[in-house]
């Protein structure tokens, strides 16, 4: 069985909507990560981290739905 690093390289280099999926990710944790580094934030900062925040969840779910049918996919083959 493949790992999680390999299949994900993998399905970066094949798969539009995964490449898709995971670049939203980063972008949301890049955000994520500039208001994190801020000393303090507004009310409206702290909701948009925790909106930002359930995004990427949403996103990482979507992620490991992908790797997963991939996986029972390659199984089937064998």
């Amino acid at each position: 069985m493949e790992k999680q690093e390999e299949m994900v390289k993998k399905l970066l280099a094949e798969d539009d909507a995964f490449k898709k999926t995971y670049k939203a990710h980063k972008d949301y944790e890049n955000k994520i990560n500039r208001l994190e580094k801020k000393p303090r934030l507004s009310a409206e900062e702290t909701v948009e981290k925790n909106r930002l925040k359930k995004l990427k969840l949403a996103l990482k779910d979507e992620m490991e739905k992908i790797i997963s049918e991939r996986r029972r996919e390659k199984s089937k083959e064998r």
